[in-house]
């Protein structure tokens, strides 16, 4: 392999960024790979939309630059502004276009496609207008994989043309698409390229990022296979375009998530203290929720989605109860599609003392949650990499999966040589069940608990691995 160059300068371009802004795992990996790719001496920045979060009130900003340009036949200006302090340990800037990126929430608005493609559009803009050229320009998912076709296609910015880009592709079910009656947002581009703005007869961002990037990662390997097959439409697309394809598994920022110096734990612990720190994690977490101490405590944290296969847990839970016995606890952290909120909430009732449910998002619980439970369930249909699991492992918490992307390449099952969590092979209540069955029988074997907590909070899933490998990736680039 050829030696790195050093210094290089990565702009990466993205809807999320914690703790800016996060809706789900895109934004924990912008907020960590850039991070970790300064450490390695080069210079990553990131740029987002200027969504009115906590954080923008909370820190000091300084304005970097102000134009204006045009979405179809609307004028509107635009600022940049950049965090002052590096805090976050690497340049972030912000775009701010009054009447588009001036709300609270960073999803979930009629006029989205028209927000995003605002967005991308100000930043090659504003990119164009630099008197230096970055080295690679890295976007992420449909919110800005329009940025490599604009960069090439539009004549506008053709001063960028040469720039690599790089596109990495955290969920490929969501692809931003626009009906071709909307091409004339897009500045003034060449026509002949039409093709690679048109998937299925229509504007389809991430197929065409795919197309127009230098490269294209996923955020695991098992996932860039999985998407040949299961990639919502686009499956011929990465089958076609799979030699410059590439799964790069996501890391975790073991700064922000350490037990032993986590600011949300009342208690903290590492490997040689796991056992005391997570009992007593559990005491808190068991008497707040009216759970039962001397039982497994079994816990969902994140989305209630059909994705996460969240539908299936109250039939399971009903199951496990009825079926193993109540020998174990339940705790759910989540929100998502109003029936299944209504269906979780519901079994609290019936199952006082074995069961019970927060919905919404809470960041400081989740922490407590991985540090209290014994087992983390994650009985995932789709699953690019996942990021709970790493997080439950660095908190000696044992998770239980489904075979699926990114968590079968992290997680191996403990009946197997070196294994060391519970696996299944389909997102079904039936196997959902046996795997309680498994945690339940497995919690009964403490000195084997306690082998394989040591073990999964030594393995390493920091970014330091997963950074270089993308720094290797722009290398081949230039």
């Amino acid at each position: 392999m050829q030696q790195l160059i050093t210094g290089m300068e990565i702009l990466h371009v993205a809807a999320e960024c914690y703790p800016v802004a996060k809706a789900g795992g895109l934004g924990d990996v912008v907020g960590a790979l850039p991070k970790y790719q300064n450490m390695l001496g080069h210079i990553a920045k990131v740029v987002l939309p200027m969504y009115r979060t906590k954080f923008l009130y909370e820190n000091n900003w300084e304005v970097v630059h102000k134009s204006g340009t045009s979405l179809g036949n609307w004028w509107f200006e635009y600022t940049i502004i950049r965090e002052s302090t590096n805090k976050l340990g690497f340049d972030l800037y912000l775009v701010d276009i009054n009447g588009l990126l001036d709300r609270e929430k960073v999803y979930g608005y009629d006029d989205d496609n028209e927000r995003f493609l605002a967005f991308q559009i100000a930043v090659v803009h504003w990119l164009n207008s630099w008197q230096h050229k970055p080295d690679v320009v890295h976007v992420h998912d449909h919110h800005t994989a329009l940025i490599p076709f604009m960069m090439q296609s539009c004549y506008d910015f053709q001063r960028l043309r040469n720039i690599p880009t790089v596109i990495t592709i955290h969920n490929a079910q969501y692809q931003g698409w626009l009906g071709w009656e909307k091409s004339n947002l897009i500045p003034r581009w060449d026509g002949w390229n039409w093709g690679l703005l048109d998937w299925n007869k229509a504007i389809n961002p991430l197929a065409c990022g795919i197309k127009c990037a230098w490269k294209v990662t996923t955020v695991s390997n098992s996932y860039l296979e999985e998407l040949r097959y299961n990639s919502n439409g686009l499956e011929a697309l990465f089958e076609y375009e799979r030699g410059k394809s590439s799964g790069i598994l996501n890391g975790i920022d073991t700064d922000v998530w350490d037990p032993a110096t986590d600011t949300y734990l009342d208690k903290h612990y590492s490997v040689k203290t796991v056992d005391e720190g997570k009992q007593a994690n559990k005491e808190i977490v068991c008497r707040t929720f009216n759970l039962d101490i001397e039982k497994p405590l079994i816990v969902f944290i994140g989305r209630l989605v059909g994705e996460k296969a969240a539908d299936l847990l109250p039939r399971a839970i009903e199951d496990a109860l009825f079926y193993i016995g109540r020998k174990m606890n339940f705790m759910i952290l989540g929100s998502g599609e109003p029936h299944v909120e209504h269906q979780l909430s519901s079994l609290q009732n019936p199952y006082v003392g074995y069961y019970n449910s927060q919905i919404g998002y809470n960041e400081k619980l989740s922490h407590q949650l991985y540090a209290a439970a014994d087992f983390l369930l994650m009985p995932s249909r789709v699953e690019p990499c996942g990021l709970n699991q790493m997080y439950s492992m660095r908190y000696g918490t044992i998770p239980m999966v489904t075979k699926t992307g990114g968590l079968k390449d992290t997680v191996k099952d403990f009946g197997e040589p070196q294994g060391y969590g519970i696996c299944f092979d389909h997102p079904a209540v039936g196997e959902i069940t046996h795997a309680v069955y498994r945690a339940v029988e497995l919690y009964q074997q403490e000195t084997k608990v306690k082998n394989i907590r040591k073990k999964i909070m030594q393995l390493d899933f920091s970014w330091n691995t997963s950074a270089k490998k993308y720094l290797d990736l722009y290398e081949s680039l230039s």
